[in-house]
């Protein structure tokens, strides 16, 4: 059973993107390690830039600077 856990900053992610990425996800799974569907899992993480750093730096403060 494969699960596949995707982080994405929450930052307005569409219900229909967030759709697309599990079946995407999921049919990728399927083609390439022929991977049962209907045992996959896939969950959608959404972070907030507060909790999100990169280069020592929150990406919050990173964005505010234009980075």
């Amino acid at each position: 059973m494969p699960y596949v856990n995707i982080k994405v900053t929450d930052e307005g992610v569409t219900p229909e993107q967030k759709a697309e990425l599990i079946s995407g996800t999921t049919e990728l799974l399927q083609r390439v390690l022929n991977k049962n569907p209907e045992t996959t899992v896939v969950v959608i993480d959404e972070v907030n830039t507060d909790n999100w750093g990169i280069g020592g730096e929150q990406v919050t403060h990173r964005r505010e600077r234009g980075q």
